[in-house]
């Protein structure tokens, strides 16, 4: 017989069911089975539990016919239970390490009490766990084992059946079982708390309970939530059979009056159809089941302000019940505004402003742009704007930019200063949105607006909530408003189908994903090569002269610009035929670095196109940045010099090893990087054929067409991607400029550090 009966029903939870499985079974307190039931999952929770019954002898699989809800799941798993203290566990929650061994010496140290109450942590979408706001309720003072008359406290805790373990024959005489319905916790938890004969505490996280962004029952708005009702008249009825609990019937009250309270309050569980009837009901069953005047038994704390809200509910003074709850708000609103006042009235008057904005119509032929955090005219937005007023000359296209960015802006494109007025009339009337981050966080997005996420590069570093266990890459990341924010796209653009797995994941929400390659990309094939000489010569390159654009990535392990290359002695062994062209990264502006004053060295970082960049450049040398991924739709060379690949990887994380499938040769250190363009192998044939691989997987749709799909899908109404994708093999991407360079020889190298993130 095991110690340990741990249950664990599973609908829809395919995605966290093997972790909550594992938790289980690799626990150093072996003595235990797993029953695992499947409770008709659509999903492919009964492969898994099959799967892990295979593998595993203690693990029990049970399969519903119909799926019946969690109560009837675990009653299914309670029949088969033979050990000596029932578990029960959500499919989508997880044991903490050691929960079983730390159960045991304290089921030990207490006699084998009939409940076990121990703690838990609540922990959201962020991966960031939260110990119970009732822990303080766990203390280990005071007797061992106790009746709960001597805590009674402990009936002000949560009550679900997931933080307690209970000893089955004790289960087993009082016959609990699991009612069906939403709510069916409660009939189950009261009873095991009033009828034990001795209870028990630990004060140890034994249960990482999980808060699902969406299908949990927090987060479902329906009338299923009216189960409530069901479900305490079954905990009154309960009482009402026995009459030596009846002392605890003012206590229960008042714990429901609660529980109905935070369903009405919160306003995504009931529709706004139920929100009168859920009142009425509620006022029905606080009248049903208060106890009679002069009833004993232990008080619980109760608030000023819950004494109210418990009374008017329970007369059904519901007009009462709101304006109160308004009036409340409003409090706190007139305290944040004199807030905002004390700030500065022109915030409190542009808030007003935006509000009365959005009560006007639409412009439908209104489309606002913006790139880089109030950055200038660039990447993937500046070239879906252009093509825009190619293909509809009726619309009209503002961009939001600080004001040192605005000389970057075409001649027909309005410039929006953030904060502004303007700005917030533009938000609040624009029919179409275009950035590659995310708009204003204060963005009320109307029915009827598209905004289009167009990001900003092939993700080979962790991005979104890949990042949450990485606090080194994001110390501060606000997981919840990337969410929001997220949640407001309708379209997001990828570039390839790697990006569209990652985006998917790591940013899920309901947008559409275009697959359409990137606008950006575009000038790579339609610039000649007079285009190309012409960029040269702006930049200062020598006509014979081999330009390589050196252009790395930030550093999430440092704060200060890492020192990437000494561009003086590389510059010296290549010797005069290589230029650098150095870019650092834009996470460094505004640092004051420059690089030291070479006459081969050309500092272009705060040249505004890095699209530029790439086509005057022979080549490319970067380490982890998506420039590797655009650079190669134009078939040139590039060389990967990553020198600090563990240390990036421990920090910041990546999608996959570059070393498996590079666009070309790899060095490791600054003497490799030299060698490989000293003896030629930056242009071998070895790289050429790198980069066609790499080039065939992360650039199959850039064509010199992406914006022109982007505009007629978005903007246009048209279904179809038109024009459709142009065979890679039969693309001609701007050719490089004439060179004199000879492999064996010094050329010239271009370096450009800091491109885009």
């Amino acid at each position: 017989m095991p110690r340990f009966s741990v249950i664990v029903p599973a609908y829809k939870v395919q995605a966290y069911l093997q972790e909550s499985l594992d938790s289980v079974l690799t626990q150093s307190y072996p003595d235990l089975e797993l029953i695992a039931v499947d409770d008709a999952s659509p999903d492919a929770c009964g492969a898994i539990i099959d799967e892990y019954a295979s593998r595993d002898p203690r693990l029990t699989a049970v399969h519903l016919a119909h799926n019946l809800g969690p109560g009837p799941a675990r009653n299914a798993g309670l029949t088969r239970a033979i050990g000596d203290y029932l578990v029960f566990l959500d499919g989508d929650d997880t044991l903490a390490p050691g929960a079983l061994a730390a159960l045991t010496d304290r089921l030990k140290a207490t006699g084998s009490p009939d409940v076990l109450v121990y703690g838990h942590a609540c922990t959201s979408w962020t991966g960031e766990p939260v110990r119970d706001r009732f822990s303080d309720r766990l203390r280990e003072d005071g007797p061992a084992s106790f009746r709960l008359a001597d805590r009674p406290a402990l009936l002000g805790t949560a009550m679900v059946v997931w933080d307690k373990a209970y000893r089955r024959d004790y289960v087993e005489r009082e016959g609990f079982a699991f009612p069906p319905g939403f709510y069916e916790d409660a009939p189950w938890s009261y009873p095991a708390l009033l009828a034990a004969q001795s209870l028990a505490v630990l004060d140890r996280v034994c249960v990482q309970h999980r808060r699902r962004r969406a299908g949990s029952v927090l987060t479902t708005c329906s009338r299923r939530h009216l189960d409530v009702f069901d479900q305490y008249d079954r905990v009154f009825g309960y009482l009402g059979g026995r009459p030596e609990l009846e002392r605890w019937r003012p206590a229960v009250h008042r714990r429901m009056a609660e529980h109905f309270c935070a369903v009405y309050a919160d306003p995504r569980r009931l529709p706004r159809a139920a929100r009168a009837e859920f009142f009425g009901r509620a006022c029905a069953l606080l009248r049903r089941h208060r106890a009679p005047a002069g009833t004993g038994g232990p008080a619980l704390p109760l608030s000023r302000a819950d004494r109210v809200r418990h009374a008017l509910m329970r007369l059904g003074a519901r007009r009462t019940y709101r304006l109160l709850s308004a009036l409340r708000s409003a409090g706190r609103a007139a305290g944040r505004g004199a807030l905002a006042a004390g700030g500065g009235l022109r915030e409190a008057w542009l808030r007003l402003h935006y509000r009365i904005q959005r009560l006007l119509p639409l412009r439908p032929e209104l489309a606002v742009f913006s790139a880089y955090w109030h950055g200038g005219y660039a990447c993937n937005p500046a070239a879906i704007e252009a093509k825009l007023r190619e293909l509809a000359p009726r619309m009209r296209t503002a961009w939001i930019c600080d004001p040192q960015h605005t000389a970057t802006l075409p001649r027909r494109t309005a410039a929006l200063r953030p904060g502004s007025a303007a700005y917030w009339t533009a938000l609040a009337r624009a029919t179409y949105l275009v950035t590659n981050v995310n708009f204003e966080r204060a963005l009320v997005k109307r029915r009827g607006q598209v905004l289009v996420q167009t990001q900003h590069g092939t993700p080979l570093k962790r991005v979104g909530l890949d990042l949450r266990d990485r606090p080194a890459a994001a110390p501060t990341t606000d997981f919840a408003g990337l969410l929001r924010g997220a949640d407001q796209w309708d379209y997001l653009l990828s570039a390839n189908r790697h990006s569209t797995l990652v985006w998917e994941k790591a940013v899920p929400s309901s947008y559409t994903t275009l697959e359409y390659g990137y606008p950006r990309n575009d000038p790579f094939h339609r610039a000649s090569q007079a285009d190309v000489l012409e960029l040269r010569e702006r930049l200062g390159i020598a006509p014979d002269s081999t330009a390589v654009l050196y252009a790395p990535t930030h550093r999430d392990y440092r704060r200060s610009r890492p020192d990437h290359l000494d561009f003086a002695r590389v510059l010296r062994d290549l010797g005069p035929r290589f230029t650098l062209l150095v870019r650092t990264h834009l996470t460094y502006a505004g640092t004051g670095w420059t690089p030291e004053p070479h006459p081969r060295l050309i500092d272009v970082s705060s040249y505004p196109s890095v699209e530029d960049l790439c086509l005057a450049s022979d080549a490319l040398v970067t380490d982890y940045s998506s420039v590797m991924f655009d650079y190669a739709a134009l078939d040139r060379p590039i060389v990967i010099h990553a020198d600090d690949r563990e240390a990036y990887e421990a920090a910041r994380g990546t999608y996959f090893d570059l070393r498996s499938c590079p666009p070309g040769a790899i060095a490791r250190t600054e003497d490799e990087l030299v060698d490989i363009f000293a003896s030629g192998h930056w242009q071998s044939s070895r790289s050429a054929q790198l980069r066609a691989s790499f080039r065939a997987r992360f650039c199959p749709y850039d064509d010199g067409h992406a914006a022109e799909r982007v505009v007629r899908r978005v903007f246009l109404g048209q279904s179809a991607p038109t024009p459709p994708i142009t065979p890679l093999h039969a693309r001609r991407p701007a050719p490089p400029a004439p060179s004199t360079a000879v492999a064996t020889e010094p050329a010239a190298a271009s370096v450009a550090s800091g491109h885009r993130p």
